[in-house]
């Protein structure tokens, strides 16, 4: 269930930027999760004390992983398809394996690595299968395939923080307080300028327009209260509830659940194509995914993948 609704995120967060800015969007998306979050942390608040040097993890791990992250994958989106946004996420575990690799002292044997190269060069080939030039609507552009890596590349810094965290907390408790903390950065990031335009506009000469509300269709809302409430909160506590009851061998297979229902969505749903050379990328990627999940290292130990999307 959490790997299905992962793989729908792409999918609502374009039918809402249809009507509203990439901003306005990820914001909405994010008080939708932290509502659903607001109860764990009600649960836990007595429970849940961090050290100085915690605190001030908990808070750049949340500014990489909500307002950084998502800011550059869907600004990404916004110029490039769900279909190839969503076969380069599946690069994630394996980029994960490897930032592990290098920077928490873990392994990665020459299997690992010859996985870490196949993905790498399958992301290579779906950058390349898009446009040079400016994005046209339901095309796939080069700037876009970029930033929605860069965000990848964020993403890790975050999952690499919270695991700091979560040696010490409760994996749920941190992701919860990481979105609330995360949530309240993006407010001060995009509703801030507008609350203070009268004095800063005169300076910047740009105009900030207040979030959208009055005017958003019904299916917009819909859109925005299932990315963040289902998309983002629900997968985040099924997922650390079924790693406890399942093998992590055959939990690590259904990341790829993410990635395959994303592009499928876009080509389905949405018009989207696909050429040859995302589809022989996004083999390599979810081939070298599944390698790489599925396999024990020489030490006869898995990876957890509850680390991997927290």
């Amino acid at each position: 269930m959490a790997g299905g609704l992962w793989g729908t995120g792409f999918y609502w967060g374009r039918l809402a930027m249809n009507v509203m800015s990439v901003e306005h969007m990820v914001l909405y998306r994010f008080l939708f999760a932290s509502l659903g979050m607001l109860p764990l942390v009600i649960a836990n608040r007595s429970r849940f004390h961090l050290t100085r040097a915690e605190t001030w993890t908990l808070l750049i791990s949340a500014a990489f992983g909500i307002p950084i992250q998502f800011l550059l994958q869907f600004h990404g989106l916004a110029l490039t398809t769900v279909s190839h946004a969503s076969l380069m996420v599946g690069a994630m575990p394996v980029l994960l394996a490897a930032a592990a690799a290098l920077f928490a002292g873990e392994h990665l044997d020459w299997v690992g690595w010859l996985a870490l190269a196949g993905s790498t060069c399958g992301a290579a080939l779906i950058v390349l299968g898009g446009t040079r030039g400016p994005a046209t609507h339901g095309q796939p552009s080069l700037p876009g395939d970029v930033l929605v890596v860069a965000s990848l590349v964020t993403a890790l810094a975050w999952i690499l923080l919270s695991k700091k965290l979560m040696q010490t907390h409760s994996p749920p408790v941190v992701t919860s307080y990481s979105i609330l903390a995360g949530t309240a950065m993006l407010a001060i990031l995009i509703v801030g300028p507008w609350l203070l335009s009268p004095v800063i506009a005169p300076i910047t000469h740009r105009k900030f327009n207040p979030p959208p509300f009055a005017h958003l269709p019904a299916s917009v809302w819909a859109a925005l209260a299932i990315s963040g409430l289902l998309c983002t909160a629900t997968t985040t506590l099924l997922w650390n509830w079924g790693i406890h009851h399942v093998p992590a061998s055959r939990a690590g297979v259904f990341l790829n659940i993410e990635p395959a229902l994303g592009s499928w969505l876009g080509v389905q749903l949405l018009g989207e194509h696909l050429g040859p050379y995302a589809w022989v990328g996004g083999g390599l990627i979810l081939v070298a995914a599944v390698i790489l999940t599925t396999r024990h290292d020489q030490a006869g130990s898995i990876a957890e993948p509850a680390i991997i999307l927290e």
